[in-house]
């Protein structure tokens, strides 16, 4: 039996791969779906992979999954990219992790579960949809603790307003605003939640792999829930514009009522 080990990482920022593959000498251009295929070691690109062989996928969006490295392997590699890509120059402070196994066993039953899958023949195509599914799972995580501490953050505006103070400047209300536009940009089109590998289209059996895996890692139920998220988020800090607003015209109402009962006690001064 057969065993291939995943180990996925989520990156502070994207990688742009194009401008990465010029710093490795690589000439040839990446499109937004498809990962950058490396060799730990040498930081070549790799096409007709062995089955036992070390591979790193690199996604855009920040995703890297190792195939068969050892922990030394992926601490030697972020080393290495650190000189030439900033996403990286954090990495041994990651938290983001997933693991998963992929097991080949010609007697065995096709089996997938949360932490690893059984498959009865080995196929590349297989190895590339699980590094796929695990980069956009362990990515979501981090998106959802950024969107709850944003959360957070809102429950302090909230605790304020309830004690009647709706002294919230507007720049923070627009770096809220900000930060869950970005996260709504991150996860449709960023980590690409709803789109499926080119493969899927053209193998039923890969077809079948890719949702049972998106099924299991619950990626697009996690989605929605970021989704009604930032939805909800967006509504409160709209809530809380619209109030500052209404707290600004009503001052300057009373600002413009005042100069008239300063003109006119002026006036009444000046007729005597």
């Amino acid at each position: 039996m057969r065993q291939h080990h995943f180990t996925a990482f989520a990156l502070a920022g994207e990688l742009d791969l194009n401008k990465l593959g010029t710093h490795l000498g690589i000439n040839r251009k990446y499109r937004w779906e498809e990962p950058m295929q490396l060799h730990p070691e040498t930081l070549q690109t790799v096409t007709g992979a062995l089955p036992d062989d070390q591979l790193v996928y690199l996604y855009y969006f920040g995703g890297v999954v190792f195939l068969n490295c050892t922990d030394t392997t992926i601490r030697d590699f972020s080393g290495k990219m650190g000189k030439v890509a900033d996403a990286f120059r954090d990495f041994p402070n990651i938290k983001y992790q997933e693991r998963y196994s992929l097991r080949i066993d010609g007697e065995g039953a096709l089996t997938i579960v949360n932490d690893y899958a059984v498959m009865p023949r080995y196929d590349r195509v297989f190895i590339d949809i699980i590094a796929f599914v695990i980069a956009k799972s362990v990515a979501l995580e981090r998106i959802e603790e950024q969107v709850d501490l944003v959360l957070d953050d809102m429950e302090s505006l909230i605790a304020l307003l309830d004690q009647g103070k709706l002294g919230i400047p507007d720049k923070r209300l627009a770096k809220l605003a900000s930060r869950i536009l970005n996260f709504k940009y991150r996860t449709i089109a960023y980590i690409m939640v709803l789109d499926k590998p080119e493969i899927t289209w053209e193998r039923q059996e890969a077809d079948r792999l890719y949702l049972t895996m998106d099924n299991l890692f619950e990626l697009r139920q996690r989605y929605q829930e970021i989704k009604h998220k930032t939805e909800t988020l967006m509504d409160i800090t709209e809530v809380f514009s619209n109030l500052s607003h209404a707290s600004r015209a009503s001052r300057l109402e009373w600002i413009i009522i005042i100069l008239i009962f300063i003109e006119i006690v002026l006036y009444l001064f000046q007729i005597k």
